[in-house]
């Protein structure tokens, strides 16, 4: 972890700061003395309103950034790393949420206080807007996905992300839940100095 980027983490749909990977994530940096590298933050449920937060936040570190993305924080990671230019590690992303937050219109809550939000129609078109139909430079992406992702279907993320950097769990889960064992080899690819970014390719490991 001996880069000098800024890491975003960008939280998944209904979740927070204080999700499972969230924590895992701000606890290597802090054994790593990098805690003040760390960005992240809470996300407002309008995509746009999120992205304006995310860019008024790292706007001074746009040419010294990489970003962690998970869920639909993965489908936002992709929109900013192709506006920066930067690496994007993305776990188990939202490939096409527009259909599948379809269904989330109105009163939900969030998962880690129980407090309610609306999710509002015009949040779909919001997200068509930030929508990345074929990425450039896959070697800047890093996809770590699960087969047994109960929410998205992990041949989608494959297809979407072809040419990138993949670990392909067998089994798991939406969560990752066993992420600790991975959290490592995203961090590597984020914030290590000059990967070798043309070795890019899928990995079939357990």
């Amino acid at each position: 972890m001996s880069g000098g980027s800024h890491l975003l983490y960008l939280h998944g749909f209904r979740s927070s700061p204080r999700s499972f990977k969230a924590r895992v994530v701000q606890q290597r940096m802090e054994a790593a003395g990098r805690a003040a590298d760390l960005i992240c933050p809470q996300l407002p449920a309008s995509p746009k309103a999120a992205m304006d937060l995310v860019l008024t936040l790292v706007e001074r570190y746009s040419g010294n950034l990489a970003i962690i993305g998970s869920s639909l924080g993965g489908f936002y990671a992709t929109w900013l790393a192709e506006r920066f230019g930067c690496r994007a590690a993305l776990i188990n992303p939202a490939v096409d949420p527009l259909k599948d937050l379809d269904k989330h219109v109105g009163i939900t809550t969030e998962w880690h206080t129980g407090e309610p939000f609306e999710f509002k129609r015009d949040y779909i078109d919001e997200l068509a807007a930030l929508q990345v139909g074929t990425i450039t430079r896959p070697a800047r992406y890093f996809l770590l996905a699960a087969t047994g992702d109960e929410v998205l279907d992990y041949r989608d993320m494959v297809a979407h992300y072809a040419g990138a950097h993949q670990h392909v769990i067998q089994g798991s889960d939406h969560a990752v839940s066993a992420f600790e064992q991975y959290v490592d080899e995203v961090l590597a690819f984020c914030l290590t100095d000059n990967p070798n970014e043309g070795d890019a390719g899928s990995d079939q490991r357990q």
